[in-house]
């Protein structure tokens, strides 16, 4: 079975880029990433399979583009 994981990112102070992130158009999750080291954290501790894979899209498209992208989805 496959999963999609859709990311919007949200207003965040300057030292950090959120995004609320979940399952098809669920936005229950909050991700947080530090734009300087790139470490990330989910607001409920629980950084499973959907998180990981929607991070990777995100820090990857920051790393071609520049910039951390307004929208993400991962599919597989």
């Amino acid at each position: 079975m496959g999963m999609m994981v859709v990311a919007r990112r949200v207003e965040a102070p300057a030292d950090e880029v959120r995004y609320e992130f979940g399952f098809e158009d669920k936005f229950d999750r909050v991700l947080t990433i530090n734009p300087s080291t790139l470490e990330t954290r989910v607001d409920d501790g629980d950084f499973n399979t959907a998180a990981s894979a929607i991070t990777a899209k995100i820090v990857n498209a920051r790393r071609s583009a520049g910039d951390f992208p307004a929208r993400m989805m991962f599919a597989s």
